[in-house]
């Protein structure tokens, strides 16, 4: 595995980011993937999506959110809190869930607290839940009013022409990525989910215009590779956010291999392009709101069954785990959704409820995986 790359997927601050500020140029993280990356790497700017790994408690979160919430944006406002974050230069927050959207205003309020800890650029950011003409033309507009924001703020100017250079490398990223999960996918394996999560991860907090050469290289080397010897039970990991690689990795102690995931840290990132023909910014708009994986997203559910379902098939798993992060009612609740039908088609299933990332209680977790894959042997 690449430094650069294990270094992006496990550090916040990582050595690419540390270059980047060192050349004068600003980093603006995002926190969910429904916004557009390409707009911010037209402004010059590097997007990079928020994480909460090195979040060792909540007490900041649990002050301004409460105890019964979602541990993931406690621990990206933790950090906030804790000054972790103070390298970004701007944080664009959207309604990912209720409780994301209130990321907005708790990290506001304890700014008055803690001063200093609000980058200079903050912007709200929303995002229509359903798929309509009329959510299009709102969701267009809503990308028109960032790239003013952005335009403004920091005293560029987003041209049609760089939002085409950045989708045409985001499009060539995510077929690189693509090519990453037929690999993962292969009778024979040749790179561990745990590997291929981080290589992932690495996406989400590097310039792609160095991420997209490393995985070219990466890529050329793994399908060149004999299998890596690995054995045990394939599995796809599905459900809530999960941008660790703990969790894969206790997985694969216990004895299975994950050789997909429908994860939005996962290959929800690339699972689509976005057109290259007519306006950029409409093209934009339609990739992205019409990625209607995420249960935020109304009336899906069968798409997002039909999805996984084909996936499962397609890597030819022997079952699924589908993991929620506690208290987080849209995937808990699709969850068990998707273990019904799954089981009545006649694949295992396990749903698993968990803190998020490095809060986890990594042996409850292998108690779970260790108990679902006798009952699949």
């Amino acid at each position: 595995m690449r430094k650069e790359l294990s270094e992006a997927a496990n550090q916040l601050n990582n050595g690419s980011v540390q270059a980047w500020k060192a050349a004068g140029k600003k980093v603006v993280g995002y926190s969910c993937t429904y916004v557009p990356s390409e707009i911010i790497g037209a402004a010059g700017l590097l997007p990079y999506r928020l994480r909460g790994i090195e979040a060792a408690t909540t007490d900041i979160g649990d002050s301004y959110y409460g105890p019964v919430v979602c541990s993931y944006p406690k621990c990206l406002l933790q950090l906030a809190g804790e000054g972790t974050y103070r390298f970004l230069d701007g944080a664009i927050i959207t309604n990912g869930c209720d409780t994301m959207r209130r990321l907005e205003e708790c990290w506001r309020k304890a700014n008055e607290d803690i001063p200093g800890i609000l980058p200079a650029y903050y912007h709200y950011y929303g995002t229509p839940h359903k798929v309509e003409p009329y959510s299009l033309k709102w969701f267009e507009e809503e990308n028109r009013l960032l790239i003013e924001s952005l335009e403004n703020h920091f005293g560029v100017k987003i041209t049609d022409e760089r939002l085409r250079e950045q989708i045409e490398l985001y499009n060539t990223g995510r077929r690189l990525l693509q090519r990453l999960e037929k690999l993962r996918m292969r009778d024979e394996i040749v790179i561990s989910g745990t590997d291929a999560t981080t290589i992932i991860l690495a996406s989400t907090a590097l310039p792609w215009s160095e991420y997209v050469p490393l995985l070219e290289e990466t890529l050329g080397e793994l399908e060149q590779a004999k299998p890596n010897g690995m054995k045990g039970k394939r599995v796809l990991l599905g459900g809530s956010v999960t941008d660790d690689t703990d969790l894969v990795r206790v997985i694969e102690e216990a004895g299975a291999v994950v050789v997909a995931d429908t994860l939005c840290f996962g290959s929800k990132l690339f699972d689509d392009l976005v057109s290259t023909e007519g306006d950029p910014v409409k093209a934009l708009s339609e990739r992205y709101l019409n990625r209607s994986f995420c249960p935020r997203m109304f009336a899906y559910y069968q798409p997002r069954y039909q999805s996984l379902k084909e996936k499962a098939l397609k890597a030819k798993v022997d079952g699924v785990i589908l993991q929620n992060v506690r208290f987080c009612d849209m995937h808990g609740s699709e969850n068990g959704l998707f273990e019904r039908d799954l089981e009545a088609m006649g694949i295992p299933c396990i749903r698993i409820e968990r803190e998020y990332g490095p809060l986890v209680e990594d042996g409850r977790v292998r108690m779970r995986v260790d108990a679902f894959l006798e009952r699949i042997q």
